[in-house]
């Protein structure tokens, strides 16, 4: 079964889908924490001062990846950026418990004005919702300073596996593996560190699995629902390939990346 969906990125579906996911979000997407807590882990393993000064958080969401920055670094200036502007609540509300000041912009990375000569710019889950990758890195690392730190993490080409095998076609334009983003890097940034690792979640139907994909805004490339008879042909099928013990496996394909910008570009 196919999803009827364009190869090309609708950025407003997205918005709209994590948006109206954003209530749900915090809660549901315990993998994608559970990313955001090992891309700072990632960063502390290089020893950076604990007192950093410009730093830039993109695709911010609810605040996981913002909640694990806090807690590992002091920060004299944050930028935080998300696509959703109705993000803003839930990360006022970190801010205020950390005690944080932070400027708030709203919009897509592509197009906002950024700061210059930052000394850190992070990312969690968010990258393959970018279409053009290797031109907007470019852009992120003509911000860095000279020193600074690009930490992203996205998914790999097997993400969601099991839905791709199955005909859905849902998924962002920029899967990439640790293969790939060698060749993403522009001159100037030195690859620090590079790691893939699946992380499978189990579901008890298919109705769970699909409310996990709302929930977490990720199914915003979705164009058309299902109906009963569709989704029981496609448990069947997902159980049939699939099925393990009884439940479901859906496969996120984790990707983490540091750089370090060397000279300036």
């Amino acid at each position: 079964m196919k999803d009827d969906l364009s190869c090309k990125l609708d950025q407003s579906r997205v918005r709209q889908s994590f948006c109206r996911g954003l209530q749900s979000y915090h809660q549901a997407a315990s993998v994608q924490a559970t990313i955001a807590a090992d891309l700072v882990r990632i960063l502390q393993a290089q020893n950076l001062p604990s007192q950093l000064g410009q730093v830039l958080e993109f695709g911010c969401g609810t605040g996981h990846l913002t909640t694990a920055l806090l807690n590992g670094f002091e920060i004299a200036e944050l930028t935080l950026n998300d696509l959703v502007p109705e993000a803003a609540g839930p990360l006022r509300d970190i801010l205020h418990q950390h005690g944080q000041k932070a400027q708030l912009q709203f919009g897509a990375i592509e197009r906002l004005p950024l700061p210059q000569q930052l000394d850190l710019i992070i990312s969690a889950s968010t990258v393959q919702w970018i279409a053009d990758l290797p031109q907007t890195v470019e852009r992120l690392s003509s911000h860095l300073a000279p020193g600074g730190w690009l930490a992203l993490s996205g998914f790999g080409t097997d993400q969601f596996l099991e839905l791709a095998a199955l005909g859905s076609g849902a998924a962002a334009p920029s899967y990439l593996n640790a293969g790939d983003w060698p060749g993403i890097l522009p001159a100037g940034l030195e690859l620090i560190t590079l790691r893939q690792q699946a992380i499978q979640v189990q579901f008890d139907s298919l109705l769970d699995l699909l409310r996990h994909l709302r929930h977490t805004g990720v199914n915003g490339q979705a164009t058309r629902g299902w109906s009963r008879r569709d989704m029981r042909q496609f448990e069947s099928r997902y159980r049939e390939r699939f099925g393990q013990e009884g439940s479901l496996p859906l496969t996120y394909d984790a990707v983490w990346i540091l750089a370090r910008k060397t000279t300036e570009v």
